[in-house]
């Protein structure tokens, strides 16, 4: 098939459901042309890797000042800011004219208006994966969050985001969502005349990348915690697991250390590691590193849309979990098999010192959750999966 995938932001490691979708595809016979954006160098530059290995790229720099005049601009509209975030219209002029797909794939909310451009042309069907349901995000944070300014972004942008997705979600010839969560909230938004239209498309893993490291020994008092950490939810995430759940550790584990490992750490966060036994990496060459070393993977997410990757990458390479119910909503795994659920700071510390006892218990965890992801979340199955999509709507085509 001839696939034109846009993406509103580079596909890299870190953006790792188009990047996986589109080496999937292309190694499955496929060729696809990438339509995106780049913010820095470094974006760039991996843009410059993937072109090695995909039929095409095309992409523009996206500056920060436009985004913000994007922003500025639909502040006074009913639009929410994601929808205009990163819209450069001189990108769809890299497009050939004569240039001929079979279909259209369009990512997330910030992408929403180059997927109504492609449908209002109508030479191809449109998919529009929505990723997560952000209106579900955000009616969570505007109460949850321990950001004040994740909690006051999220209450200003909650019901002009519901009118827009409910809106979105009945104008594409498929709608695709990480989680049937996600997908009931899209489907509820639009009053569930789009049902039919929606589909859940889990993230996968790169098993191969992705890998526990037999040569590495795991450090035995160590828990780790991932993720992008000025990223609200996760900034939440973290401050409850070192000030709520760790004091509860600490007081039978002096020894447990934490890892807060992930980009761009705030004030908050890196105020953390003024604790002895805590330490605030920010950006690190390869993530695999820590999370093979760590005893625990550690998951206490308060919030949150999707499916969570951090929970999927640490499965993968062996690391026993544990996680709070929000963490594993979009999961089919057995809790005390795949991993550990808790749902209070007490339960949730009571875990962790479970596991930090028994290395038995822990080696046991590691190797039920990265079967379960060999299983269910290889990325080559996903693809396939999405190609049965692409050919049902290219076949209902006159």
């Amino acid at each position: 098939m001839e696939i034109l995938f846009v993406v509103p932001y580079a596909p890299n490691l870190v953006r790792t459901r188009p990047y996986n979708l589109i080496r999937s595809l292309t190694k499955r016979g496929n060729r696809v042309t990438l339509l995106t954006l780049w913010t820095n160098e470094e974006e760039r530059a991996d843009l410059a890797r993937l072109e090695q290995q995909i039929h095409r790229v095309l992409a523009l720099p996206m500056p920060a000042w436009r985004s913000l005049w994007n922003c500025a601009l639909a502040l006074p509209t009913p639009a929410p800011l994601q929808s205009v975030y990163s819209w450069q219209p001189d990108l769809l002029s890299l497009l050939d004219g004569s240039a001929h797909f079979d279909v259209v794939h369009v990512e997330h909310l910030r992408g929403s208006r180059y997927a109504l451009y492609f449908k209002k042309q109508g030479r191809w069907p449109v998919v529009w994966d929505s990723v997560d349901c952000i209106s579900h995000l955000f009616r969570q944070a505007a109460v949850s969050s321990e950001s004040f300014v994740g909690r006051w972004r999220s209450r200003f942008e909650l019901k002009r985001t519901e009118r827009y997705e409910g809106w979105l979600a009945g104008q594409f010839d498929k709608v695709l969502a990480t989680s049937s969560v996600d997908g009931q909230a899209l489907a509820s938004l639009n009053g569930n005349g789009a049902v039919e239209r929606i589909a859940v498309l889990p993230n996968g893993v790169d098993v191969d990348y992705f890998s526990p490291e037999t040569a590495v020994s795991r450090q035995e008092n160590v828990i780790i915690v991932t993720g992008k950490m000025s990223y609200h939810a996760n900034v939440t995430m973290t401050l409850r697991l070192v000030n709520d759940i760790m004091p509860l550790v600490w007081a039978r584990r002096p020894d447990a250390e934490v890892w807060i490992v992930g980009k761009d750490p705030g004030r908050e966060i890196k105020a953390l590691g003024q604790h002895t036994a805590v330490t605030v990496t920010g950006t690190v060459p390869d993530i695999r590193d820590y999370i093979r070393k760590a005893a625990i993977a550690a998951a206490p997410i308060a919030y949150g849309a999707g499916i969570q990757n951090k929970v999927l990458e640490a499965m993968a390479c062996a690391a026993p979990v544990v996680a709070t119910p929000q963490a594993i909503a979009a999961l089919d795994v057995t809790p005390s098999r795949h991993l550990l659920v808790a749902t209070t700071p007490q339960r949730f510390a009571n875990a962790l010192l479970e596991l930090l006892d028994s290395p038995q218990r822990r080696r046991q965890l590691g190797e039920a959750g990265r079967a379960y992801i060999k299983n269910r979340h290889h990325w080559n199955n996903i693809a396939a999966n999405l190609e049965a999509i692409y050919r049902e709507l290219i076949e209902a085509r006159p």
